[in-house]
């Protein structure tokens, strides 16, 4: 078995670089409003002849839009916010807020769009 060492240095002499990404999680987002979310994940970064891949190392957990609208966390004040900002009753405020994952600006920005 060779050491990372000796495979560091093979890798370099056939043009291949690999460098750890420091990750804390990696979303992969699917078709049909789904995610794939792997959290505390290995991730390298390997340059082959100017060919760039992510090789990604974890458990991954698949999670829906429902899912992912339940973690957001929207108090009334954010509620509140919107709706002085943009003149947007209580229901078009929440439904923005949600539709930006809880982002105060964007939500705001889509409502005066």
């Amino acid at each position: 078995m060779m050491n990372p060492k000796q495979m560091q240095q093979m890798m370099k002499q056939l043009g291949i670089q690999q460098v750890e990404v420091k990750a804390t999680q990696v979303i992969i987002k699917l078709e049909g409003n789904k995610e794939l979310v792997i959290d505390n994940p290995q991730v390298s970064k390997v340059n082959a002849m100017g060919q760039v891949t992510y090789q990604v190392v974890g458990n991954a957990q698949e999670r829906s839009s429902d899912d992912i609208v339940a973690a957001i966390e929207i108090t009334q004040d954010d509620i509140d916010t919107v709706m002085e900002q943009t003149g947007a009753n209580q229901d078009k405020a929440l439904a923005a807020l949600e539709e930006s994952e809880g982002d105060l600006a964007l939500a705001i920005m889509n409502l005066k769009k």
